[in-house]
């Protein structure tokens, strides 16, 4: 009897194929760094494949599910929701189930009988019968089972008070935030950190722009910064495992180290609560699958040198910016 294969280390599970490099939402649009919204109604000048659906599936897509799993399970509170919101939750379960098995039924079907709806999941074998709006016919909150369920991390944002509040959410992947820390607050609050921004006004036209989407009409933007080591979660509450990794990266490791981090934001109205979802999808490319394609490899290194420093320090770059720049300074000469 031949032993047991032991599965693939979870960072392995999601290395990139030529098809995900080729498809990777690629961020920067010029030579050099500058904030802003940037938001555009989603499918309209989105890099990569990103024009045909609201929400992406991809081939990470069961991986990035059970490292949900593991994450919730050494911290269940990265999920956590306020009394409200259950209107909310139905309004994103519905959301995602539609989108889900319209665009790719193959993996996904939703079947509804009045309120009764069976929904199943191919990918993770899963059906299950439930009763729209009646929370005690599913095994969790509805917005916990569905977003168990959803690549990318969901935020529920209660529109209120002329002001947008972050009341629930899945948040297993972020960028060195905390939802427990952020639970509560109000838009400008929750994005208190980010320098120059706010100065700016930026924040303030960004919220009375996101009030006004209509629902049928998902806007979405581009996030970046960077990431050491194929990780995902890289949250406030586990800095002390990854915070580290920052001051290991040499010219000699920095193409396998180095990843870019990219988030494609998706921020559809919820028709019947009339909140917004707040969808971060976020993909990882190490700067050896990047520099596959030398335009990018390029553009990469000339908006790290225009950084301001508030802003790579804000990122944490600040430690290894100047050796990513070196590492990626024989692209400099290729001309597209």
């Amino acid at each position: 009897m031949n032993p047991p294969v032991s599965p693939p280390p979870m960072a392995d599970r999601f290395r990139n194929s030529p098809t995900a490099i080729a498809r990777f939402p690629f961020p920067f649009l010029g030579d050099s760094y500058e904030y802003s919204v940037n938001l555009v109604k989603a499918g309209q000048g989105a890099p990569g494949a990103f024009d045909e659906h609201w929400f992406d599936v991809d081939e990470h897509y069961v991986a990035e599910m059970e490292l949900r799993e593991q994450v919730l399970a050494e911290d269940p509170d990265r999920y956590l929701s306020l009394p409200h919101t259950m209107d909310h939750q139905w309004d994103v379960l519905e959301m995602i189930m539609e989108r889900y098995s319209a665009d790719y039924p193959r993996h996904f079907s939703l079947t509804r009988e009045g309120d009764r709806w069976t929904w199943e999941n191919r990918l993770l074998g899963l059906r299950d019968t439930f009763t729209f709006g009646d929370p005690l016919t599913l095994p969790r909150e509805p917005l916990d089972y569905i977003t168990r369920q959803a690549q990318g991390d969901w935020i529920v944002l209660d529109q209120r008070e002329g002001d947008l509040w972050l009341d629930a959410g899945m948040l297993t992947f972020p960028a060195d935030w905390s939802l427990k820390f952020d639970l509560g607050m109000s838009f400008e609050e929750w994005h208190g950190p980010v320098p120059l921004a706010h100065e700016a006004g930026v924040f303030k036209r960004a919220k009375q722009f996101l009030m006004r989407i209509k629902p049928g009409e998902p806007w979405q933007r581009f996030n970046w910064t960077m990431t050491i080591g194929r990780r995902w979660d890289t949250s406030s509450e586990t800095y002390d495992q990854w915070g580290v990794d920052r001051t290991a990266v040499t010219l000699e490791n920095a193409g396998e180290k180095v990843h870019l981090r990219v988030e494609v934001q998706v921020l559809p109205r919820l028709p019947r609560s009339n909140g917004l979802l707040f969808l971060i999808r976020t993909y990882l490319i190490s700067l050896e699958e990047l520099a596959t394609n030398p335009a990018w490899a390029k553009r990469l290194r000339r908006v790290l040198q225009s950084l301001p420093p508030e802003i790579a320090d804000y990122k944490g770059l600040t430690r290894y910016r100047d050796t990513v720049i070196e590492w990626l300074s024989p692209y400099e000469d290729h001309h597209p």
